[in-house]
């Protein structure tokens, strides 16, 4: 145990205040966190309920039922109910001067926005918005940076009812029409450009191959950034400026599509997934006050851009009254430290990181805590990818108790956590704390039956809220079953291969389908990276395990980046080899052990083994990826060259390879 929760937790926090409201209104007495999670996934309902009420959730209609159909897929939530997701985020903020925005970017000078002026704004974008045609259900789509101009826009367009989507002008336009010509929409909001870093990046040829691509758009809305100016496009200003008005607010079902997020791309056309009203300000004003604790006091900061669900959930911070820090360029820009300077300027409470930023930041021996006033700071959120034990150590080394470390596992699928922790959980080494609130997940084999002390499929055998209304374009269903249902009917299989401990805590080992299966024993990748990143001179590294038709132990495959300047030869192959059978087993040995230039990534961290693994199974490049969605649009190029290495390989005289 590396944390555990402060002696006063049950009155100086959220959820401690939440169970002394159940003890008082619904007669409901629970000590423990462990014990308020087990009523969440037993008395699901009653749970929700009480989170409606607790909350003072005010529909304009109330619901008939919290939960009318228990089943998955088909459960519905608060049918009847009509609300709008934006006017509980800014309802009586009307000249509130609290700040609610602070935006840092490296294309202007910071910007910040009070609870009042964002009201005020969102107010005049909606009115504008209707006055370009714009009704609900109609879509509204944002190539846009994280600034506030793109939250006005996201909350405008749930004002009226309309569906918010958008792409992060990193996004080339092939990938941007790949999901945007999906969703159709009728309006588009865009910059010309931004500076990423010291670097100035031009838009105008994406923009116009995208508008060429999307028929359906009807008017265009230039946000001035950065860029060359955007040919017949309304100004930004032109739907802000003017005298103030009255915010309206258009009710809507609790299932009505507020925002639709897309899958990565990575293994197949990117999913279209479509969020409620209902279930998205159910699940964070959960979520956001009861595990992260966030409140009127607090202020967030967590690095994001527009196309990862993080985005939509720092959003949500402002429906509990925190404030937050929106970031914009490069992360590493002029260094890692940069993110550390803004979190001390902007006195944030509590920070959100990707455990590549965490180690990152280990590895170049930066002292945040030392070299920066972080005394604000009470809480550091880390998700994206697994966080090895050695970034456990290096938090608790660098901020001592003070600071909890919460680190947890979710989801675009249900853009919230599935897995994390509070301040009333104690945290363990290299472990997730547990579950969140109302989330049944467990460790299924592959018979169906539950696992602990092993590794097994991630599940989830309750209804959430949150889990997508539906699959744009996916009439009939088919596509959302089979992605979610196929393997264990009426139960959610997330796709992480994952091992739950007797106390809760769990450990995530990968994706499910990059699990590596060595003479019938499955092995997480999660495992490997956390003996190999550790080893002098490897700065990251991906393996694949290749079967053997024939029944035999295949191949399994590590690629290495090292530092530069550095090669791998057989030394280096050899301490690799040595540390992973001392630290692992003699099976976690690589046939194979080769150097690439970078590991392919997604753009929020995730490793992609599977795209390389189908590479190297002979897959061409274009059917594995969208190469725009990756970090490095280059990464998989090592694992193509390597593919054809191998098939020469195998067509040579035997014994070549």
């Amino acid at each position: 145990m590396l944390w555990e929760p402060a002696a006063d937790w049950r009155t100086a926090t959220h959820v401690g205040r939440f169970m002394d409201w159940l003890a008082s209104e619904r007669d409901v007495r629970l000590d423990t966190w462990d014990d308020l999670w087990r009523w969440s996934v037993t008395e699901v309902e009653a749970f929700w309920a009480a989170v409606w009420d607790y909350f003072e959730i005010d529909p304009s209609t109330p619901y008939d039922a919290v939960l009318s159909s228990r089943t998955m897929p088909g459960a519905r939530w608060f049918e009847g109910a009509r609300l709008n997701y934006a006017r509980h985020l800014l309802a009586g903020h009307a000249g509130d001067d609290r700040v609610a925005v602070i935006a840092h970017s490296q294309s202007r000078e910071p910007v910040t926005l009070t609870f009042g002026e964002l009201t005020a704004q969102v107010a005049r974008a909606a009115v504008s918005l209707r006055s370009l045609g714009v009704r609900p259900g109609d879509r509204v789509a944002g190539y846009l940076p994280n600034l506030p101009e793109t939250l006005v826009a996201f909350l405008a367009t749930a004002a009226i009812g309309a569906t918010w989507t958008s792409c992060a002008p990193e996004f080339g336009a092939p990938s941007v029409l790949d999901r945007l010509g999906q969703v159709e929409p009728k309006v588009l909001l865009v910059v010309g450009g931004y500076t990423y870093g010291d670097k100035p990046v031009d838009k105008a040829a994406d923009i116009a191959t995208i508008r060429a691509g999307l028929p359906t758009v009807e008017h265009v809305v230039e946000v001035t950034y950065g860029g060359s100016p955007v040919p017949g496009a309304i100004a930004w200003s032109d739907l802000v400026d003017g005298d103030e008005v009255e915010p309206v607010y258009e009710e809507v079902e609790a299932a009505h599509p507020l925002f639709i997020l897309f899958s990565s791309g990575t293994t197949g056309r990117p999913k279209a997934i479509v969020h409620g009203h209902g279930g998205i300000l159910v699940e964070h004003l959960k979520n956001h006050a009861l595990s992260w604790d966030l409140g009127a006091d607090d202020r967030l900061l967590w690095f994001t851009t527009t196309s990862w669900m993080i985005w939509n959930s720092v959003m949500s911070a402002l429906l509990v009254d925190c404030s937050i820090v929106m970031l914009d360029g490069n992360p590493a820009y002029p260094s890692l430290d940069w993110q550390w300077e803004v979190a001390a300027e902007t006195r944030a409470t509590v920070m959100g990181a990707s455990p590549g930023f965490l180690m990152g930041s280990r590895r170049e021996g930066l002292r945040p805590a030392e070299n920066h006033d972080l005394s604000a700071l009470r809480e550091l959120c880390a998700a994206g990818s697994p966080l090895a034990e050695e970034g456990y150590r290096w938090v608790l080394d660098e901020f001592g108790p003070r600071v909890l470390l919460n680190v947890g596992s979710g989801g675009t699928d249900v853009c919230s956590g599935i897995l994390q922790g509070s301040p009333a959980q104690p945290v363990y080494l290299g472990e997730i704390s547990a579950p969140c609130l109302a989330v049944a997940a467990a460790a299924y084999d592959v018979s169906g039956n539950e696992v602990v002390g092993e590794l097994g499929e991630l599940v989830i055998t309750e209804p959430m809220p949150s889990m997508p209304v539906s699959f744009w374009g996916d009439r009939d269903g088919e596509i959302y079953r089979s992605a979610y249902f196929d393997a264990y009917p009426g139960v959610w299989r997330h796709g992480d291969w994952i091992r739950f401990n007797a106390v809760g805590s769990s450990v995530i080992e990968g994706r499910s389908d990059a699990t590596l299966n060595r003479g019938g024993v499955r092995l997480g990748t999660a495992e490997f990276y956390r003996v190999v990143e550790e080893l002098p001179g490897v700065l990251d590294c991906l393996v694949v395990h290749l079967e053997d038709r024939a029944g035999g132990n295949g191949d399994l495959i590590l690629a290495v980046v090292l530092e530069d300047g550095l090669v791998l030869d057989d030394d280096r192959r050899r301490a690799i080899a040595a540390a992973l059978r001392s630290a692992l087993s003699p099976r976690h040995v690589p046939d194979l052990v080769v150097q690439v230039p970078s590991v392919p990534r997604t753009r929020t961290g995730k490793k992609l083994e599977v795209p390389a693994k189908r590479i190297l199974q002979g897959k061409p490049l274009e059917q594995v990826a969208d190469l725009q969605s990756l970090v490095d649009p280059h990464s998989l190029d090592a694992f193509v060259e390597l593919a054809g290495e191998r098939v020469t390989a195998a067509a040579g005289p035997p014994g070549t390879r």
